[in-house]
């Protein structure tokens, strides 16, 4: 039998590794354990672009966006610009769960975490709010702080694909902004006959390539994780070019049927770490960098 596999982004996907491989050994879904990495992140107050201690858009208001997709049977949930929620990548879930809907959006997304039971809190802690005053002042809307989604994505033992991805989005963004994490196809996609993807980084990016999907398309298409990974990073660097600019951080990571991994990123300056579990085993790797478009 199969070891169950999963790849998170950045280096705080170690902290999504462990709750994965905890969840996996408990037993629970592939959906249920890459749910439970990305809900370990959004806990993690350290953790300055996803849920709790997120920073804040230029008003300093923290709004969350998030999705959860299922390989097997292709179900999916999204919310986005959420206030006050801090497990919003559960809160997809039901979407996908209760709704007829796929993405629920601001005020109608909180109030449909009330309806089911999630409480009201604050996702500001002072560390938060003083770093956002302290650089208030010099940060523009085009050039964000932050903007590190954890993404994850499982495979079980059975062959089963999963992910989730949870976010506080471009740190100083405009109200109402809204990334690629909470749109299918952009941020994340899974289909068990061909592999799970997902991105971080400039989500206005990953959207105008239609990131996930276009990986999951290579990979259907016979490509193994890591070179649907690179044609993406490839395929951000194509269209900065025919739009006169300049590429920006974007990184991507696919497993593929057989279980293989693959991570990209698409400039020096990222830093793109990201993690993997086998089993029990959790590694972290240093995403390759691809700069030819």
């Amino acid at each position: 039998m199969n070891e169950p596999i999963s790849i998170s982004t950045w280096s705080f996907g170690i902290i999504a590794a462990r709750a994965v491989v905890k969840a996996f050994r408990e037993g629970k879904s592939v959906l249920d354990a890459v749910i439970a990495g990305a809900q370990a992140v959004e806990d993690d107050p350290s953790v300055t672009s996803v849920g709790y201690g997120g920073l804040g858009n230029s008003i300093g208001t923290v709004s969350l966006d998030a999705a959860v997709m299922d390989g097997k049977t292709l179900d999916c949930g999204a919310v986005a610009g959420v206030e006050n929620i801090r497990h919003v990548a559960s809160l997809a879930k039901l979407v996908a769960e209760k709704t007829p809907h796929i993405l629920l959006v601001g005020k109608g997304a909180e109030w449909f975490a009330l309806q089911n039971g999630y409480p009201l809190q604050t996702l500001l802690t002072p560390e938060t709010v003083a770093l956002w005053e302290k650089n208030a002042h010099q940060m523009k809307v085009a050039e964000p702080w932050t903007h590190d989604t954890v993404t994850v994505l499982g495979r079980d033992a059975q062959g089963n694909l999963a992910g989730a991805c949870t976010t506080s989005g471009l740190s100083y963004k405009l109200p109402g902004r809204v990334g690629d994490s909470p749109i299918i196809g952009s941020g994340l996609y899974v289909d068990n006959e061909a592999g799970a993807a997902g991105a971080t980084g400039v989500g206005e990016e990953i959207i105008r390539i239609v990131g996930a999907q276009f990986m999951v398309e290579q990979m259907r298409q016979g490509k193994t994780a890591q070179e649907a990974c690179e044609l993406a990073a490839k395929r951000h660097h194509i269209t900065a070019k025919r739009r006169g600019k300049t590429p920006v951080s974007v990184a991507f990571i696919a497993i593929d049927r057989e279980g293989s991994v693959g991570a990209a990123v698409t400039t020096h300056s990222a830093q793109f770490q990201y993690a993997v579990t086998r089993g029990e085993q959790i590694e972290m790797f240093q995403g390759k960098v691809v700069i030819e478009g």
